[in-house]
């Protein structure tokens, strides 16, 4: 915690956080601090996010990660598609056209197991920041991998970020995968381009404290000629002497396709919060009809708003409301109660 802290990836101004600021970063697990520690609960059973966010309903987290599994496998292919060809290997381009002599492209590589594998792994740690409350919210999550004001290297910049965001790196980089993955696991919640490198770069360095283990030694970062950490050049770019290079001047250099991808495929709460939002304003909206009082917090989400999500999700709800209007949303309602699951 003090090395998180002295390395200003962690806001001393979030002390106030319920039980602390180590309990935020370390949130509370069965058989803490024994040899096999394990989740407060499965997996299948973990929301998405923060109460009221996206998919924040028991289940949601395997919804989330299908969603998200589904969308970097479909992005891969559409890059292959638009920017690559058909085939990964050595392709010939009208072998006919140029002088009688095939015109030939080398290899490109779009890494299939980081794009199926990164999804999955970028939320395993959602079951720890996430516990569900006897009254059926969730148990809060903090903010950290930065101190929110100085975070580009001393400058103006705000890397924090969820902790299960940084757990989730931590684990992968105490596996020893590699830096390719890492880096794209890591790139969920920024791609680093476009100066926000440094995010991406600070996610990395606080899961390597979390690890105790030197990111640059293990080969998840490099420094710069200005002894700043950056992402290491990755795929054969021996030809550049980035260590003796103004990259701060020369940009990034070094995106992968796989960066990108995944930073895209985890990017549907632009519908999934919204979703949630209104869902949860049209359920209470009809909860009198099914016998619920929406000021019984512990009753309305345990055997209500909760059960209504984990069967419907918030997605499909808003669609079908958005076709159906409520008599569409009461249709599906009524066939819970019929079932008794509400």
């Amino acid at each position: 915690m003090q090395q998180l802290l002295a390395a200003g990836l962690l806001d001393p101004n979030d002390a106030s956080f319920l039980g602390g600021l180590q309990s935020g970063v370390f949130p509370p697990v069965v058989n803490d601090g024994t040899a096999c520690p394990q989740l407060p609960m499965p997996f299948y059973a973990a929301p998405g996010s923060a109460f009221g966010s996206h998919h924040s309903y028991p289940g949601g987290l395997p919804i989330h990660e299908s969603n998200n599994e589904s969308s970097d496998i479909e992005l891969a292919g559409q890059y292959r598609s638009v920017y690559l060809h058909k085939d990964e290997g050595v392709v010939a381009l009208n072998p006919e056209a140029v002088r009688g002599r095939p015109v030939t492209h080398a290899s490109i590589l779009i890494d299939q197991d980081i794009i199926v594998g990164a999804p999955i792994w970028h939320d395993w740690a959602k079951p720890i920041v996430f516990q569900w409350n006897a009254d059926g919210s969730e148990f809060h999550e903090l903010n950290i991998g930065g101190n929110g004001i100085t975070d580009n290297n001393g400058a103006a910049g705000n890397s924090k970020t969820g902790g299960h965001h940084i757990l989730s790196i931590a684990e992968s980089m105490a596996r020893g995968l590699s830096p390719a993955f890492v880096i794209t696991q890591a790139s969920a919640h920024s791609n680093p381009s476009l100066g926000n490198e440094y995010k991406v770069v600070n996610w990395i360095r606080a899961a390597a404290i979390i690890d105790g283990i030197d990111p640059v030694a293990t080969g998840y970062l490099m420094t710069d000629a200005k002894g700043n950490p950056r992402l290491p050049a990755l795929r054969d770019l021996g030809d550049i002497d980035l260590a003796n290079i103004d990259l701060a001047n020369l940009g990034q250099t070094n995106l992968l396709a796989e960066y990108q991808l995944h930073n895209l495929s985890d990017a549907d709460f632009t519908y999934s919060i919204p979703a949630i939002g209104e869902t949860q304003i049209i359920l209470e909206t009809l909860a009198p009809r099914y016998g619920y009082d929406p000021t019984n917090v512990s009753v309305y989400n345990n055997n209500y708003r909760n059960p209504v999500l984990s069967f419907l999700t918030g997605e499909r709800f808003l669609i079908l409301y958005s076709q159906q209007g409520l008599a569409g949303v009461q249709g599906e309602l009524d066939r819970l109660r019929r079932a008794h699951v509400i």
